[in-house]
């Protein structure tokens, strides 16, 4: 199972521009933007894809499981809302340890219907807790739509006013309001100012799990998709880049060559790298 960002590519990449190298992220299944935006390392992701040794992973954790310490990305965990209260833990060790670190959680809509999620935003705001919560709110949990789980006129950002917790609503397809909102949050935590919670409203492209559409389903349609396919947060920066004077059409084709170029090789070091050795099954685990 591989569960793809396309088309929210901007959360990550906006989110993760206003980190520092120390500071730490955790994410949920739909990770690999997060992954890669906060510097993870593409050919271990991969490979880690592909099961081989040389994955992140060595090959035992697959899609849903990526981590890169390096990096500064702690995770990826596939249960819905179980990333959240460990990455409050990661922030709560930064303050016990007295580190200007700030932890930040990637999650979609539906991880705020977990008790997991009230639980760590209530401790975070009762100790201060340098940890920025992102919501990716795609409008989905797996197929459901909002209307079928929420009330009528409910607001995401509402959900924490009882905490004390600030929370704000950005474009989630617009990367420049994506890292100005992200930024401002994490001035705040690393200010000794305790949490917030962004929501930023998005659409994935295809299906909950896999490579394809599902417009054949009643959850959504092809109209649905035609009119959030020209906010596609790659072009619209292209175009705003374009309109600066930041980029032009020849230097576009050359960033596009040059990451199809990586992510070609890091295809062909996954296919090529070999299986773990069946000892690796018994690394990392408690019992014996």
């Amino acid at each position: 199972p591989v569960h793809l960002c396309i088309g929210q590519e901007a959360i990550a990449a906006g989110a993760c521009a206003a980190l520092r190298p120390d500071d730490v992220a955790m994410s949920t299944h739909r990770s690999h933007g997060h992954y890669l935006a906060k510097g993870g390392n593409v050919r271990a992701m991969i490979a880690e894809i592909y099961g081989k040794d040389a994955g992140c992973c060595h090959g035992k954790g697959g899609s849903m499981h990526l981590i890169d310490l390096k990096a500064g990305f702690l995770g990826a965990i596939p249960i819905v809302g179980s990333s959240i209260p460990l990455a409050t833990g990661t922030a709560f060790a930064s303050k016990m340890q007295g580190l200007d670190r700030v932890s930040v959680s990637f999650f979609g809509d539906a991880a705020t219907e977990e008790g997991a999620f009230h639980e760590s935003v209530q401790f975070a705001a009762l100790h201060a807790l340098p940890v920025v919560y992102v919501c990716e709110d795609n409008g989905f949990s797996v197929n459901t739509p909002p209307n079928e789980r929420r009330p009528e006129g409910f607001l995401l950002q509402e959900l924490v006013h009882a905490y004390g917790i600030p929370a704000y609503t950005g474009d989630g397809n617009d990367v420049v309001e994506v890292h100005r909102l992200t930024a401002e949050a994490v001035k705040r935590a690393r200010e000794g100012k305790g949490p917030t919670f962004l929501v930023f409203p998005t659409y994935r492209w295809r299906e909950h799990c896999g490579p394809n559409d599902d417009h054949h389903l009643v959850c959504r349609s092809p109209e649905d998709f035609e009119r959030w396919k020209p906010r596609c947060p790659l072009v619209l920066l292209e175009a705003r880049m374009r309109e600066a004077g930041m980029l032009d059409a020849a230097s576009i084709a050359a960033a596009h060559a040059e990451m199809h170029a990586q992510v070609e090789e890091a295809f062909a070091f996954a296919k090529a790298a070999p299986f773990p050795d069946e000892r690796i099954a018994k690394m990392h685990v408690y019992a014996e």
